[in-house]
């Protein structure tokens, strides 16, 4: 089909599979063409770059969108087995084209669908009228496991059910959009769509910028002082609540919470006290006027809800009720999401709004109903047959819902069996027949099915919907692989308008006026991660340090059996490290247990700090697969010490110096401290062997400052003053001291109307024995009990902050 528009590029290079100048191929996506035939007015500014780029440059900057989602660490869990796996974000590069005057139908379909949504489950939560007016099938609600029996009747305290929800859309055959699936109970992706758009934008920048693309910041900046506008009439705070870093969709949850500058907390960091929900954190509780959950409603409750839920806050049902809290959305809510309520929702929107749905629904039959039954039996063979009380779309539930006409005859006629005996079990759906979208696969572009998912959320002034959102887009022709589980692939989603649009930013507005949080606004869990970061990743340099220098003399003896090389082993067997092999496990445990602390505070982790804890875990297991022990593990362990430098001076250097900093540095020092003593208690006891000062001094990077700070050795003396009493020296016990000392007399409660807390006390009583003793007097034993009242010390810091 020749394009109408004559102007011709002064070149045209084509891209395989899809367009040769301006010529379409055979297998053109249907999302291309205009029910006219003619392809879509806002395809062309696109398929027309592309044209020009030609299949290198294209190649060339999809690769640059790759290294941004991998640089950023963009991640989804997916589940293939008991334990989910880290996978990186599969974007689809190219992104869905939809013009402004056909988004603005949809909008306004959604903010139709919207409304009454939250007219049905404020009902079903309510006065039941719908049941009891014969809308609604009784069994529906009452055999409805997201029919939660313990929130019924309460109000809101925000006076409203819903306020973000997510619709999954379909384009049918005839060009129009069909509503596939409601998401109401708690919408993932949002973060994902934002993602998508920052990684598009660097693959074809110039493209975009001359495109005029609806922006998404506004939605995210009025859905944010929404929730804000609520928090600050309940004096509280705005928090989102998940269920942890294993959940498949983690890292949008602390994306969206570093985006828009809400707290991540998860069931643990909440308590209920007199009705109010309050959050954990390291200057006392603190109340939570807002919860933008992101669990299912019936974990968010073990005491009133599921009793076997270690993810929720008990008591929580309680603070409903006194109207303390804000829950997004609230909880019941997933009822909508129920794929047999979608034979129903038609006739609820000229029961409860007087008029015809403007997206029309999936057709949809109850097998709870005779008729509806008989009509799914007798058009067996052309139905999606599934279980009545799923939650999730057909396509997406391969093994739950089958098509009639390519099941077995054995198990046709059980399934034919079991309609006729539990209809109610089940609901009957006209297949999907999805619209394509190109997709750059292999060096061409090619149509796969897709599906949008698009937000909306509820803002001051109504219902918001995201101009945009994100496609799945299926990996292989089959609908069924439009999952992520299954391979499917996201893609940005482009609302093109003939004309500029507005540049919005989450920036200030002039005259806005400003807020600061406080710095007693660190979840306790938080700062327990924190802590436990910095002594790991202390704890992972000690370890290599130790063993750089017991490789360097292996090479350099090549027997093991030496007595130094023995003791040192030695030591290392008591740390739990095992210096027989080059990359001990224990140090690759060390390792992983600092990424897993870090893992538990993404919202508060740079993505640059993330990316160097990352490349060291993988640099390590990297060096494990293949190193030896000696020259090959001494230069092993140098790449590692450097890449924990630049980790450690990345996190130092760029963290604000805010309570979370604080706990960090402590984390650091407590660690450092307790190694320091304890290889220094080591390697001057009596009887250590030859070579044991000298390799002391290396492990504490101190050999330098040594030689200049003691023109004449005084032995055993000049090494115990230099790395454990010398306040100069950043390697020192002392040093350590000095700062736990002052950092924890600067947190929350160190120091109060001049008295100082036990864990304020317990550091100064340590910084002034240290302070008055002489070297001399520094025995192995006294090194010992240093190390053993230094671990004392992080315990008063966790009694008095996590507990």
């Amino acid at each position: 089909m020749e394009k109408r528009n004559q102007r011709q590029p002064a070149k045209k290079r084509g891209i395989p599979g899809l367009i040769s100048g301006y010529r379409l191929l055979p297998g053109v996506p249907d999302e291309m063409i205009a029910p006219s035939g003619a392809i879509r007015p806002a395809w062309e500014g696109l398929i027309g770059a592309l044209d020009e780029l030609g299949p290198e440059e294209i190649s060339s900057r999809f690769e640059r969108a790759d290294q941004y989602l991998r640089d950023a660490g963009v991640y989804y869990r997916k589940y293939d087995g008991a334990e989910g796996k880290e996978r990186a974000w599969p974007l689809a590069h190219v992104p869905l084209i939809i013009d402004e005057a056909d988004w603005v139908g949809i909008s306004r379909g959604l903010t139709q669908r919207a409304e009454l949504l939250e007219a049905i489950v404020a009902d079903i939560h309510g006065d039941n009228t719908l049941v009891e007016r014969g809308l609604l099938p009784p069994e529906l609600i009452a055999r409805n496991a997201e029919f939660l029996r313990p929130v019924v009747g309460l109000k809101p305290a925000s006076g409203h059910f819903l306020h973000f929800c997510a619709f999954e859309l379909g384009r049918g055959p005839d060009g129009g959009w069909w509503v596939l699936g409601d998401r109401t109970q708690a919408p993932s992706g949002a973060g994902f769509a934002l993602e998508n758009r920052v990684a598009t934008t660097r693959a074809l920048s110039d493209i975009y910028g001359r495109m005029h693309v609806h922006r998404l910041a506004g939605f995210f900046r009025d859905f944010r002082d929404a929730l804000n506008g609520i928090a600050r009439a309940g004096d509280g705070r705005v928090a989102i609540l998940t269920p942890g870093q294993h959940n498949e969709t983690y890292f949008e949850h602390a994306y969206i919470a570093r985006y828009l500058g809400f707290m991540l907390l998860e069931g643990e960091d909440l308590v209920v006290e007199g009705g109010q929900v309050m959050v954990r954190t390291v200057a006392g509780l603190k109340p939570i006027s807002v919860l933008w959950r992101r669990l299912d409603a019936s974990f968010a409750d073990p005491l009133e809800l599921r009793n076997d839920s270690h993810i929720g806050t008990p008591g929580m049902t309680e603070a409903l009720r006194q109207g303390s809290v804000a829950i997004v959305n609230a909880l019941g809510s997933g009822i909508l999401e129920t794929r047999a309520l979608a034979a129903f929702i038609p006739s609820l929107c000229r029961a409860l709004r007087g008029e015809d749905l403007m997206l029309p629904t999936i057709a949809t039959w109850w097998c709870g109903q005779a008729a509806e039954r008989r009509h799914v039996v007798e058009n067996f063979d052309t139905m999606m047959v599934g279980p009545a009380f799923a939650t999730g779309l057909a396509i997406d539930d391969p093994q739950g819902t089958v098509l009639g006409a390519q099941l077995p005859r054995a198990q046709r006629e059980a399934l034919l069996a079991e309609l006729q005996q539990s209809g109610g079990d089940f609901v009957g759906q006209e297949p999907v027949q999805l619209s394509t979208a190109p997709v750059y696969l292999g060096g061409t572009l090619q149509p796969r099915p897709i599906t949008l998912r698009v937000y909306a959320a509820r803002t001051r002034d109504g219902w918001t919907i995201m101009p945009g959102g994100f496609a799945r887009v299926g990996s292989t022709p089959d609908t069924a692989a439009i999952a992520m589980q299954r391979g499917g692939q996201a893609a940005d989603v482009w609302v093109v308008s003939a004309k500029p649009v507005e540049r919005v930013s989450l920036l200030p507005q002039a005259g806005e006026k400003l807020v600061r949080v406080s710095a007693g606004s660190l979840p306790s869990r938080a700062a327990d991660n924190l802590i436990w970061l910095g002594r790991y990743a202390e704890r992972c340099e000690a370890t290599v340090r130790i063993l750089r220098a017991y490789n360097a003399r292996l090479a350099e003896s090549s027997n093991p059996a030496h007595a130094l090389l023995k003791d040192t082993r030695a030591y290392l067997g008591n740390l739990g490290v095992d210096a027989s092999k080059a990359l001990p496990p224990g140090l690759l445990a060390a390792i992983d247990s600092a990424a897993n602390s870090a893992g538990q505070i993404r919202d508060r982790f740079s993505p640059d700090g993330w990316l160097a804890l990352a490349d060291l875990r993988k640099t390590a297991r990297n060096f494990a697969q293949r190193v030896e022990p000696g020259d090959d593990a001494t230069r092993a362990m140098t790449v590692l010490l450097r890449k924990l430098a630049g980790f450690s001076g990345l996190v130092h250097e760029n963290m604000y110096r805010f309570a979370g900093w604080r706990f960090l540095e402590i984390g650091r020092r407590l660690e450092r401290a307790i190694q320091i003593a304890g290889i220094v208690g080591w390697c001057t006891r009596k009887g250590a062997p030859e070579g044991t000062l000298d390799m002391l001094l290396e492990i504490g990077d101190s050999v330098m400052t040594h030689r200049r700070r003691y023109a004449v050795s005084a032995g055993v003396n000049s090494y115990v003053d230099l790395l454990v009493l010398d306040p100069l020296n950043p390697r020192s016990v002392a040093f350590q001291i000095a700062e736990l000392r002052s950092q924890i007399e600067q947190l929350p409660g160190g120091i109060e109307e001049g008295h100082l807390s036990l864990a304020a006390k317990a550091a100064l009583a340590l910084h002034t024995d240290l302070r008055i003793t002489e070297p001399e007097d520094m025995t192995t034993a006294k090194l010992n009990r240093l190390a053993a009242d230094i671990g004392r010390l992080a315990g008063l810091i966790a009694d008095a902050y996590f507990v």
